[in-house]
């Protein structure tokens, strides 16, 4: 029988991973700082802690005195624009320390949604870590969310420098994230009835300026309406097609006294969002229906800016601080990439699009995607991600492949019973896996 998992067991990390679509912040490298005072830690029994500043970017390392010669890399989620920066511990350092694991986490050097930051402060880190404590055997990395997108570039960037990795709830569709929530918006006005405003400003939402949008989808009553019911067909399907967990994630953003969809906090049309090559349907039939030719005939389309779309990775644009290089799948490491099935802010069709990049570079026998059936951003409990860890080192040290899910196989990922395999605990209020 399977277990019901406790909050305490559930490594909440919304909270330190939550993104936004990228910020005109025009803060200069100066303006950022970190907190000294904040970086000291006690280390576990047995282990020695240590911290300080590289190249603008917080630190904190820790060391078992059994260290079995092997360092784990944590990259950190999304911290917003404040100037502040600050580190994460891991949250599986019990167990890293405890099999003997060194583990590193830098701040980075700047905040803002920085994924190509990240991950050369964490390549940087590996350098710092050699400095004080030795140099590794081996090196992974793990990171959620933005850290997910920071673990990927890193992999493909620097491919001698790490021997695993292990992405979670992780954008690694890049820029394909905020394509997705400038389709939050366009399909809402849509349904709706409205003539999507493009550019959308910033605060169209934010400021309540169109209630009766959410109004005509019935995210006030007690059931959506017609044009509602289609929006969240559409939505499902952009998000990885029909699948266990998605009724009850859409409920949690459109129900009755539910929080406002919040992609549409950030669905403005700011240079690195774009639509042209997006097909809308609205069910898992591949072949177009007459509604559904019609939907694509009547979305506006937008162009995203070249220089966000770089071929190279670059992924900027001009005024703009942050930065958002592409991930092509091209690495040659053993990955594990988990994500949870039903949470719409991150949705798991970021999965999809790593599995397909990589097999059109024929990366696919070096990853494995295992489905969480959970509704949460992160929403992973404690003995699934070392679970994950466990079985990536394995992997990486020469055993065999470990399982994961079909993640690109349409039946398998509408099956009521996709993602039991990994998913170790019941969430409570979420269908069970059946026996």
């Amino acid at each position: 029988m399977r277990k019901f998992m406790t909050v305490a067991a559930v490594a909440v990390l919304a909270a330190t991973t939550m993104l936004i679509a990228p910020s005109t912040t025009t803060a200069k490298k100066t303006d950022w700082f970190v907190d000294e005072s904040k970086l000291p830690f006690n280390a576990l029994p047995g282990a020695t802690a240590m911290w300080g500043v590289r190249s603008g970017a917080g630190y904190r390392i820790e060391v078992p005195d059994d260290w079995n010669g092997h360092l784990v890399v944590h990259a950190h989620g999304f911290r917003g624009t404040g100037l502040e920066l600050t580190v994460d511990n891991p949250p599986i350092r019990g167990h890293l320390i405890a099999q003997g694991f060194a583990w590193a986490a830098s701040s980075y050097s700047k905040n803002g949604y920085v994924p190509g930051q990240g991950a050369k402060d964490s390549r940087a880190l590996v350098n710092e870590f050699t400095g004080r404590v030795g140099n590794p055997d081996e090196v992974y990395i793990m990171g959620f969310s933005m850290g997910g997108h920071v673990t990927a570039v890193a992999i493909e960037q620097w491919p001698n420098a790490f021997d695993g990795a292990l992405p979670m709830c992780g954008v690694m569709g890049d820029n394909e994230l905020f394509d997705y929530f400038l389709d939050t918006y366009l399909l809402a006005e849509h349904f709706a009835g409205n003539v999507p405003a493009i550019p959308t400003p910033d605060d169209y939402y934010a400021s309540n300026a169109d209630l009766a949008t959410f109004a005509a989808l019935g995210f006030f009553g007690p059931a959506l309406t017609p044009a509602g019911q289609q929006y969240k067909d559409a939505l499902e399907q952009l998000t990885g097609g029909v699948r266990p967990m998605y009724d009850e994630g859409f409920a949690q953003i459109a129900g009755v006294g539910a929080y406002f969809p919040f992609a549409f906090e950030v669905a403005g049309t700011a240079p690195v969002r774009g639509n042209l090559d997006t097909v809308y349907q609205l069910d898992n039939d591949a072949t177009l229906s007459l509604d559904e030719q019609a939907l694509n005939a009547a979305i506006p389309r937008v162009d995203a800016e070249p220089q966000t779309r770089h071929p190279n990775g670059l992924g900027r644009y001009p005024g703009v601080e942050d930065d958002s290089p592409k991930v092509n799948g091209t690495f040659d490491v053993p990955v594990i990439s988990m994500h949870t099935l039903g949470e719409l802010f991150v949705p798991f069709h970021m999965q999809q699009i790593y599995a397909e990049r990589a097999a059109a570079n024929g990366n696919d026998d070096l990853l494995v995607t295992r489905a969480i059936r959970d509704i949460g951003h992160c929403f992973f409990a404690g003995p699934e991600i070392v679970q994950a860890f466990d079985d990536l080192v394995g992997w990486a040290r020469g055993g065999a492949k470990p399982g994961g899910d079909a993640v690109l196989d349409p039946n398998a990922v509408a099956d009521a019973n996709f993602g039991c395999d990994y998913t170790l605990f019941d969430r409570p209020g979420l269908p069970a896996c059946a026996p």
